[in-house]
């Protein structure tokens, strides 16, 4: 059941899965994606290893706040943003607020684990435990690789059945090629997507955030909270370069790679993956 709650001057959809007595756990999802992109096997797996998990839709996605009508920067312009991810970690301390949650484990994905990040940059008492999946202190420390690019700045879908077949296709670049490509389930939760909000102008805006918020790096040297970087060894949309960098940058950083996986996560990988998450959040109980 979707619910919704006041953070930061917007309203945030939400989702949860687990008892509430459990380890609060908060997923954070990527670049235009929406809260139906954590799979709900996915968040039933870290539920049974004693997490109560929460999934939400990112501003400007899914069923959270939209900025309707607020022009989206040029690509590689001088114009002024309409947020930064500082502001995007803010609505998370919002929503960690509006849950009654002093703190919590928190994963991100993609832009997620930059938003993961600078929660825990401005907010270090919220955040338990970090985990970066896929995801980069900064975006010079891992371009996208042309062929990623090309997928980034695709023009937008008339409509439902091109987009469903314009996120095939942008899969097949930028998904894992180590493992089978789920095309089905792929177009099943574009289709879903698009039916709950379709918001192109949203993804730019979101784009243009990350790119005029900057390297994390100094700062990110100065955490102390345990953190876990998980990455593909196949990522074309934010290379490995952008993994190594993040554990490089926080002191103790815990860093595991995988073979054959992109910018997704391939269903073989969640036992380990989970496993992994699990290890880290049950040291710091």
């Amino acid at each position: 059941m979707i619910l919704r709650a006041p953070a930061n001057g917007i309203e945030i959809a939400y989702e949860t899965f687990g008892s509430p007595e459990h380890r609060p756990l908060l997923l954070i999802m990527g670049l235009g994606a929406q809260l139906i992109h954590w799979d709900d096997e996915l968040c039933e797996l870290l539920a049974d290893r004693g997490h109560h998990v929460v999934r939400f839709d990112n501003r400007d996605a899914g069923e959270s706040t939209h900025l309707n009508g607020v022009p989206v920067p040029a690509f590689g312009g001088d114009g002024q943003v309409p947020y930064l991810l500082d502001d995007m970690a803010d609505d998370t301390a919002g929503l960690l607020d509006a849950l009654g949650w002093e703190s919590a484990h928190v994963v991100g994905a993609s832009l997620g684990g930059m938003i993961a990040q600078t929660l825990a940059i401005r907010h270090p008492r919220r955040v338990r435990t970090l985990t970066s999946i896929m995801s980069t202190p900064g975006p010079q420390a891992a371009p996208p690789t042309e062929a990623a690019m090309a997928v980034l700045m695709s023009p937008a879908a008339r409509d439902r059945e091109s987009a469903i077949r314009q996120s095939v296709a942008a899969w097949e670049v930028i998904g894992s090629p180590g493992f089978p490509l789920d095309r089905e389930r792929i177009a099943q939760v574009a289709g879903l997507s698009y039916d709950r909000s379709y918001d192109p102008a949203g993804t730019g805006r979101q784009l243009a955030g990350i790119i005029a918020s900057g390297d994390r790096t100094p700062l990110l040297k100065e955490l102390t909270v345990p953190t876990l970087v998980l990455h593909g060894e196949a990522d074309q949309l934010v290379p490995l370069s952008g993994g190594i960098a993040t554990a490089e940058a926080i002191p103790g950083a815990r860093l595991i790679t995988f073979p054959g996986m992109g910018h997704d996560l391939p269903c073989p990988l969640w036992p380990e993956i989970v496993g992994a998450i699990d290890e880290l959040t049950a040291a710091e109980r």
